[in-house]
């Protein structure tokens, strides 16, 4: 067998061990609360030991907000596919609306919600992963604004991004408090259109 079929056997495996680990973990979480799981009842639920956990995830915070960065990156590529002539603000809200969490129901979407943002360790975490978002979309928010790339004296671009992820979150938050009855990109626009009064 090719060693890339090997790989690509291997890659899925881990993948799928992954992904039942994460599904036996926040079922536990929603459950009985983030700060109330154990890793040990983690890997007594997913049927691994607590130091193959380590192997998947580094932290149980991990396990919640792991798929941040691959999201980022999706969203990256979002806001480049739009039109070059489309200011800022509009690229980043077109780009973010195009975020959809897969494979989970409203109730569960909120129940993730208020888990992230009561648990102080949770919303570092998701903090400092939009922290990580930044430097993905201060490139294109750049070009939009014509700041050659080299530039790293004009804080325009960064302060835009850095305004659009504390909306994000903002928005994250109160959509939760609500209860989900409100849309989501009403409250986005009613966000933005306060900062940028």
């Amino acid at each position: 067998m090719p060693e890339s079929a090997v790989k690509s056997l291997r890659e899925r495996a881990r993948d799928g061990a992954r992904e039942h680990i994460a599904t036996e973990a926040m079922r536990l979480f929603l459950e009985q609360g983030f700060d109330a799981t154990t890793i040990d009842q983690i890997a007594a639920a997913a049927g691994i030991s607590p130091r193959s956990f380590f192997r998947y995830f580094s932290t149980k915070e991990d396990v919640v907000l792991g798929g941040l960065s691959s999201q980022g990156e999706a969203i990256r590529d979002a806001l480049e596919s739009r039109p070059a002539e489309e200011g800022p603000w509009e690229a980043l809200r077109a780009a973010l609306l195009t975020l959809r969490p897969l494979g989970r129901t409203r109730e569960e979407q909120l129940a993730i919600g208020r888990m992230i943002h009561e648990t102080p360790s949770l919303r570092a975490r998701s903090i400092e992963k939009h922290l990580g978002w930044q430097r993905l979309f201060v490139p294109d928010v750049k070009r939009r604004l014509g700041i050659p790339s080299q530039d790293h004296d004009d804080p325009r671009a960064h302060a835009i991004v850095a305004c659009v992820l504390t909306c994000l979150d903002v928005v994250g938050e109160f959509w939760t408090r609500g209860d989900g009855r409100e849309d989501i990109a009403d409250l986005w626009d009613r966000a933005v259109s306060a900062v940028r009064s």
